[in-house]
């Protein structure tokens, strides 16, 4: 049975989003560990694929940083190896020698480009980018059309981006719901398609399960 949307809800979903990062700070690392165990546990992602999209992240991120410090704006998310790049960089130069950095992070198998070439995000578009972040990730909780962890939602000047191992009914509820939501722009899918019956042997493997990553349709 469907669940209708509620706002309530939906704000509670938001507000515990907004506080994931002040949380982290306060608990420390065994809580963060104990809230990344739990995310693992329901990912779709082999367990040593996630730790490695943990540390291609934080490897890309460090090496643009050396590089270029506040010169540029950049996000890197990691999805099986598959690497997303937004924000904004100064000029084709810059994004090209990004985009290079990247590609030298062992265990990148490709690399989605969405940098564009223009000024820094504000403070304030940032926080709007998170608060449009919380409000997708709500409402896919509250829709209750299909797991909210198995999808990743990344946003960037109002542009929303959906990375997961996710079927292909699961990528289109995911589209028309961040797409309804107030505040965004477009919505790019970045998503690895797998069967319906995939998705069954890998939602029903047992949490410590060191199964192979999903096969692609």
């Amino acid at each position: 049975m469907k669940l209708k949307p509620r706002s309530s809800s939906i704000a509670t979903w938001i507000l515990l989003a907004a506080a994931i990062p002040m949380l982290s700070g306060c608990f420390g690392i065994a809580m963060v560990g104990t809230g990344a165990g739990v995310l693992m546990a329901t990912d779709r992602r082999p367990a040593e694929t996630y730790v490695t999209d943990e540390a291609i992240e934080v490897r890309a991120n460090s090496r643009i940083k050396d590089q270029f410090g506040d010169r540029v704006h950049v996000s890197v998310t990691s999805y099986d190896r598959s690497v997303l790049l937004v924000g904004e960089v100064p000029d084709a130069a810059t994004r090209s020698a990004v985009e290079k950095i990247v590609s030298t992070v062992p265990n990148v198998k490709s690399i989605s480009d969405e940098l564009m070439i223009a000024g820094a995000n504000s403070l304030s578009g940032e926080s709007n980018d998170a608060y449009i972040t919380a409000k997708v990730k709500a409402r896919f909780v509250d829709a209750n059309q299909f797991s909210a962890n198995h999808v990743k939602v990344v946003t960037e000047a109002g542009v929303v981006y959906l990375l997961g191992i996710v079927t292909q009914r699961e990528a289109d509820e995911a589209v028309q719901i961040a797409r309804t939501t107030a505040g965004v722009m477009k919505v790019v899918r970045v998503f690895e398609i797998i069967s319906d019956e995939r998705a069954r042997q890998i939602d029903s493997a047992p949490a410590a399960d060191t199964r192979t990553g999903p096969a692609k349709q």
